[in-house]
């Protein structure tokens, strides 16, 4: 009995899990409307059907589990995916989907459902464990009933999300509350929805509630930083995607402690500091992206040989005088790496030639030098960007040959040279090509005709040689870029209709002779060309086919040699957009002009023969330039009205007459107005002034009168004001102390009647001041200076009636003056005005100024040239010395005024000087002997002075006329004929009263002087003659003093002993070596001294005085030959 009772026991068991079993398949059977219940919602929704790929083919009658996005377990349905079905709508509470309650996963991705709100019946799904509703027009609340899917392990409601377009958001449920039960979540993304939370908000509550998260999305979801240390509860965390956000904040070294991490996304997110280096070294990172964060700072660690980087995307970072380690040759998954405008320098590690995984290169925009490193064995690179860095040499067919996936070269703006490989034109992938702004040289090869190429950029470099024909066989051409090349011959505009896919072609600036034979041609066979550059092409006609181009933009026929009218049709073409006929001979405009609907907004028409009254005025235009023309009607008076949209206005150079229209105020958006050259006159309009767009106003050389209108406005916009050269009277306008922003100022040649304009001493930004021959009076200086000008470059106050003394303390403060050479040359550029943000057009200010003793007009001026022009005004007392603190003064010029005492010294450390004009003044004592130190003067005029003494000996000095110093009676030496006759110097130093004897005065005390001299000399030479010992210890002591001396001074000195072993050697010599070039190799080791012969006068010392510099084209002769009775020998190199 004890057996069955125990077998008994056995089975119960077994029965309890078989009737479980039971119990469960039959609780888990489906209901049979689940194919109904689909085909109900397909009924429902709104779709295109002919951009569907799953909905469509729903039918009735067939398994629903077979159908297109659809799977089932038993047969209910779990999984349902309708992404990308282009629905766009039917989905609200009361659809079918929602009683499909056995979904586990549903996909509703990349719809488009019209901006509705998530209906609140998603909770019925409550087996969801994947809910991805991204990218499907869903906006508005996301409601709390998505809180209640406690089983989901992935939610993706991210969006494309667009400043000014309604978003999802969380406000009430907030963040933390839709997450607070979602503690199975692994996968959580919310691109796009506005959460509106700050760090320690959205931190604490994901941290606090997903404790499983591996997938962290919140990219444009307007939360800030900074980062909470909460955030390391989530240790599965694997990737991390924060982008475009404004987090304002660092990024926490604690981002190295998540040791699963592999994916970190942290661009465009304001990121500042120093990022830790220790985050690209945690071993399983496949990904980084820090691009778009300007003030993130950072250098990349030595990279580990286990690292599993992937993909380094670091664009816009600023990485500032760093390198690219060695160690990124470690990085053997390397992938991608895409470093541009990051500031990095020094050469392109060699390593990354090891790198065979790459695919994508971009290493633009930075301070790269060296060579371009071999890239052959990355097999599958797709795309190399070098441009914009300073990377030299050639490059050779070896770089690229085994390059077979190449899409995509870009090496512009770089320095390198040679030849183009053929190899590169034979790489059958290559797409685009672009190799400009280099310095390559040589010709062109044939092109095949297999290429793939639709974008070749080879313009500024050096290329020589025709165009080779074969060019028409690139039958992908969508962009062809040769201008600015040295290229010759022919090329024939006919042979266009080839290149069937050209959109842009530009051929400017070489020297083609660009042809067009309308002979059988079809216009219609021509490409749609959407840009046309034939600058400078030798053209003598509109080429024919241009009437038809329909989808032309951009024209530039400038620079040729096209005569006659301008052709009505070119009004006409529809899509034209920019127009530039400038420098060539055009004389009129066929007609008539009138309801014409031209689209151009930039039409440039300046140098050429255009004449009567000016053209029309495109409605849309926003550039406009007539200048130099023959124009010679009066300006329209309703000229405002068709300058709507302009920008830039310049009718300058042209025979213009009457008055400046007031309807000329009435451009709203008016930066540039130009009306300079012409022969305008009456006032200038009282709103002219007033406008507070303009930038620029260019009134100069013609004939306004009356005041200056004393209006400016407060929010003034003036960079350049230039009135010069007119009939102005009045006084200085007192409102111009509201153009805070203004850089050049010229009144100049007017008859303006003020003190000087200390009320401008706020203006920090001014670079030029012109007041030259007006009536301005009293003295300089301001009483409470409130500012100073550091950045003055240019001032012109000649021909006024200033008085008192030159105040030193003002010009101290002028610190674009002071600055060092290297300092200014490193800012070296021209004072412009930038038009159009967005493109390259400028307005060049110039003006004249009075250097070197004449008058020239700058029209361009650069900021290192600086200039002072203090002439014909009554200045009195003595040449401040602070001018010498000046250092990088190019010109002065303080002649005729009333300036007494003696030339500062201080004046010899102007060393950039090329013009200094003290004449006619009293000015006394010596010229300072400093002067002979400006190598580079090239002007001087000290004439009319009360100068004495010698004047300074150097080879600078030797290169003036005698005019540089008449009217100094007490002057001696060359260039003027009166010698120096005494140790002073001084010609007219007093006299001793002389003896008379017999009507002959002699001098005694100088006879005296001289007998003593000569008795003392003579009894030295006679000892040293017959005392060897004596004479050798002479010798040695002047060249112990002279070795001592002259290396200090950049000279090289050799003793006695040294030029006899010289002279033996060189004794046998043929004596045609005295014709040898002087010319050294200037990079020798500056240690070494100049040997051989010397060139006399024809060498300066360079700013370091270690080395001399040779000109070779000097006479140079040997050193003098050494007699047998010659006690010492030696000589200096200079």
């Amino acid at each position: 009995m004890r057996i069955p009772l125990l077998s008994w026991l056995f089975l119960v068991p077994i029965y309890y899990v078989s009737l479980s079993f039971h119990v469960f398949v039959v609780s888990s059977q489906c209901p049979s409307d689940q194919q109904s219940l689909l085909l109900q919602l397909k009924n429902g929704l709104q779709f295109d059907p002919a951009k569907s790929n799953k909905l469509k083919q729903w039918k009735n009658g067939s398994d629903y589990c077979s159908w297109e996005g659809v799977s089932c377990k038993d047969g209910c349905v779990s999984h349902l995916d309708l992404s990308s079905e282009s629905i766009s709508g039917g989905l609200d509470n009361s659809s079918a989907l929602f009683d499909l309650q056995y979904i586990e996963n549903l996909n509703l991705a990349y719809n488009n459902f019209n901006n509705i709100q998530i209906p609140s019946q998603f909770n019925k799904l409550n087996n969801l464990s994947y809910l991805n509703l991204s990218n499907a027009g869903f906006v508005g609340q996301i409601p709390i009933e998505i809180s209640h899917l406690v089983r989901l392990v992935t939610l993706d409601l991210s969006t494309l999300y667009f400043s000014g377009t309604p978003s999802l958001k969380l406000e009430n449920p907030n963040l933390n509350v839709l997450i607070g039960n979602l503690s199975e979540l692994v996968e959580l993304l919310l691109d796009g929805v506005n959460i509106s939370a700050s760090g320690a908000q959205w931190c604490q509550a994901i941290s606090s509630s997903l404790p499983k998260l591996r997938v962290l999305s919140l990219s444009t979801s307007n939360i800030s930083g900074p980062f909470d240390s909460s955030l390391l509860k989530l240790h599965s965390l694997s990737v991390i995607r924060i982008e475009k956000n404004n987090l304002s904040t660092q990024v926490p070294e604690f981002f190295s402690n998540f040791t699963n991490l592999t994916s970190l996304h942290l661009s465009s997110s304001g990121l500042y500091g120093t990022f830790p280096e220790k985050i690209f070294r945690v071993p399983t990172l496949q990904t980084i992206d820090l691009s778009g964060n300007s003030q993130l700072q950072g250098s990349l660690p030595e990279f580990p040989k286990n690292a599993s980087l992937q993909s380094l995307v670091l664009n816009g970072a600023n990485f500032s005088g760093q390198l690219l380690p060695n160690s990124i040759g470690n990085l053997k998954m390397l992938s991608k790496i895409d470093v541009p405008s990051c500031n990095f320098t020094g050469s392109i590690p060699r390593s990354m030639e090891n790198l065979t995984q790459l695919i994508y290169v971009d290493l633009s925009t930075n301070k790269f030098n060296g060579s371009v490193p071999f890239f052959s064995m990355a097999k599958n690179l797709t795309l190399i960007n070098l441009s914009s860095n300073l990377l030299t040499g050639q490059i050779i067919s070896s770089h690229w040959e085994n390059l077979t996936n190449l899409v995509n070269l870009d090496l512009r703006f770089n320095l390198l040279d040679g030849t183009i490989p053929p190899s590169l034109f034979s790489l059958s992938p290559l797409q685009k090509l672009q190799l400009s702004n280099n310095q390559f040289s040589g010709q062109l090869p044939v092109f095949g005709g297999i290429s793939r190429l639709d974008t070749l950029d080879l313009s500024s470099n050096k290329l020589e040689g025709p165009i080779p024909m074969s060019i028409f066989k690139l039958q992908g051409l969508k962009i062809l870029l040769l201008s600015s090349n040295n290229f010759s011959g022919s090329f024939p505009l006919e042979h266009l209709p080839q290149l069937k896919n050209l959109s842009s072609l530009d051929l400017s600036y070489n020297s083609l002779l660009i042809d067009y034979n309308s002979v059988n041609t079809s216009y219609t066979t021509f490409p749609h060309i959407s840009t046309l550059k034939l600058a400078s092409g030798k053209l003598r006609t509109f080429p024919e086919f241009l009437r038809n181009q329909s989808r032309l933009v951009y024209l530039d026929l400038s620079v040729n040699q096209i005569h006659g009218e301008i052709p009505i049709w070119i009004w006409k073409l529809s899509s034209l957009n920019q127009l530039n006929l400038s420098c060539n001979s055009l004389v009129t405009l066929e007609g008539p002009l009138l309801n014409l609907t031209s689209t151009l907004t930039m039409l440039d028409l300046h140098s050429n023969q255009l004449q009567g009254q000016i053209p029309i005025f495109p409605p849309f235009a926003i550039y406009l330039d007539y200048s130099r023309n023959n124009f010679s009607s009066s300006i329209p008076p309703d000229i405002g009205g068709f300058l709507t949209y302009t920008l830039f206005f310049s009718l300058s150079s042209n025979n213009f007459h009457g008055a400046i229209p007031e309807s000329i105020c009435n451009a709203p958006y008016l930066q540039v107005l130009d009306l300079s050259n012409n022969s305008l006159n009456g006032m200038i309009p009282q709103c002219l002034t007033a406008v507070s767009t303009l930038a620029v106003l260019n009134l100069r050389r013609n004939k306004l009168s009356d005041a200056v209108p004393d209006n400016f406005p407060q929010h003034c916009s003036l960079k350049t004001l230039d009135l010069n050269d007119n009939q102005i009277e009045g006084q200085f306008p007192k409102s111009l102390a509201n153009c805070t922003m203004l850089e050049v100022l010229n009144l100049g040649n007017n008859r303006i009647s003020d003190t000087f304009p200390c009320l401008l001493k706020k203006i920090s930004t001014l670079r030029v001041l012109v007041l030259r021959s007006n009536k301005f009076y009293e003295h300089i200086g301001c009483r409470k200076p409130n500012g100073t000008w550091p950045m003055l470059q240019i001032v012109d106050i000649s021909l006024n009636n200033f008085s008192g003394e030159i105040p030193g303390k003002c010009l101290t403060t002028w610190q674009a003056m002071m600055d060092d050479e290297d300092d200014a040359r490193s800012k070296l550029k021209h004072l412009r005005f930038k038009v159009l943000n967005f493109g390259q057009i400028y307005y060049q200010d110039t003006m004249t100024v009075t250097n070197k003793g004449l008058e020239m007009e700058l029209v361009k001026i650069l900021t290192v040239f600086t200039s002072i022009d203090f002439s014909h005004n009554k200045f009195s007392g003595s040449i401040p010395e602070e001018v010498g603190e000046l250092k990088s003064l190019y010109g002065l010029n303080l002649s005729s005024n009333a300036l007494t005492g003696a030339i500062p010294t201080s004046l010899g450390n102007l060393r950039q000087l090329e013009s200094l004009d003290l004449s006619n003044n009293k000015l006394g004592r010596e010229i300072p002997a400093q002067f002979a130190k400006l190598t580079f003067l090239s002007f001087l005029d000290l004439s009319n002075n009360q100068l004495v003494g010698e004047i300074p000996v150097s080879t600078q000095f030797s290169t003036f006329a005698e005019e540089s110093f008449a009217g100094n009676k007490g002057l001696c030496g060359p260039p003027l004929t009166l010698r120096c006759s005494n140790t002073s110097g001084s010609p007219d130093a007093a006299p001793k009263a002389p003896n008379k004897v017999s009507g002959i005065g002699f001098d005694w005390q100088s006879i005296y002087t001289g007998m003593g001299f000569g008795v003392g000399a003579g009894v030295i030479v006679i000892l040293l003659i017959l005392w060897e010992e004596g004479r050798n210890w002479l010798e040695d002591s002047i060249d112990r003093i002279l070795l001592a001396i002259l290396p200090m001074m950049g000279f090289t000195y050799k003793t006695r002993d040294e030029w006899n072993e010289e002279e033996e050697e060189d004794f046998e010599e043929d004596s045609t070596y005295i014709t040898e070039d002087c010319d050294i190799d200037e990079n020798e080791s500056e240690d070494k001294g100049f040997r051989g012969t010397y060139c006399v006068f024809c060498s300066k010392l360079d700013m370091s005085r270690k080395r001399a510099i040779h000109d070779p084209s000097c006479t140079c002769h040997l050193s003098p030959p050494i007699s047998s009775s010659s006690s010492s020998s030696y000589s200096f190199s200079p």
